[in-house]
């Protein structure tokens, strides 16, 4: 495992990390604020349908309060075409997009390269059949991202996949991707995703929350503080 380091605050400075953390489905500026104060290397606006969607102006306003820190700004969207994905990463000030939209295609992916100039994380849906029938590598995307499949939701449901499970077929197919987790991770369970799966990124929403959109604090600082355990 490569080991990073996240110098973003002064109780964290010089505290190894074997992955970096993604705080996402944020609604607030005390939390953007303190995901920014606790070390994470990025923060995250839904911009699609989600309990905690915000308008690409609130998503500008939140990213804002980042105030010059080193913190990578995502934008998670659905289906939507390429076109409104590119006017809302340019309201917002977008660094990464996410996308989670089934019917994407290359040329989409390119066109907001092209136009953006932002990294693109592709997002698969882990259910019951794992990886097998899923085709792990883009190469139009800078990043992977594995989340949860749950019908009807394109994330933020709070519930895991089976990490076991993928692992082989993650380390037979990752192919120098990035690799981000998601799935209802949890300040107790980060640490055996990790573990399991080697992420470049673990992300934490649902599961450091006390309400839809609502970030609890100290299970931000709990989340954060179980990542930089793992050895």
């Amino acid at each position: 495992i490569r080991v990073r380091r996240s110098p973003r605050s002064p109780e964290f400075r010089g505290a190894p990390c074997v992955a970096e953390v993604k705080f996402c489905g944020m609604t607030r500026v005390e939390d953007v604020r303190e995901a920014a104060r606790l070390g994470a290397s990025y923060v995250g606006a839904i911009m699609t349908d989600s309990a905690r969607r915000v308008a690409p102006e609130r998503a500008r306003e939140l990213f804002a309060s980042l105030e010059g820190a080193p913190v990578r700004r995502v934008g998670v969207f659905g289906d939507e075409p390429a076109a409104e994905v590119i006017h809302a990463c340019r309201t917002a000030g977008v660094g990464v997009v996410q996308w989670h939209g089934a019917a994407a295609l290359e040329s989409d992916f390119e066109r907001i390269r092209r136009e953006l100039g932002v990294q693109l994380w592709r997002v698969i849906r882990v259910g019951p059949s794992g990886l097998r029938r899923q085709r792990l590598t883009f190469t139009e995307s800078d990043g992977v991202l594995l989340d949860t499949f749950v019908k009807g939701a394109l994330g933020g449901t709070g519930r895991t996949f089976d990490w076991k499970a993928v692992a082989a077929d993650v380390r037979k197919r990752r192919e120098g991707l990035r690799l981000i987790v998601a799935g209802g991770l949890r300040p107790e369970t980060v640490g055996q995703a990790i573990d399991q799966l080697t992420p470049d990124v673990v992300d934490g929403s649902s599961g450091v929350e006390s309400a839809p959109g609502v970030k609890d604090h100290q299970q931000m600082a709990d989340f954060m503080t179980a990542v930089r355990q793992v050895r």
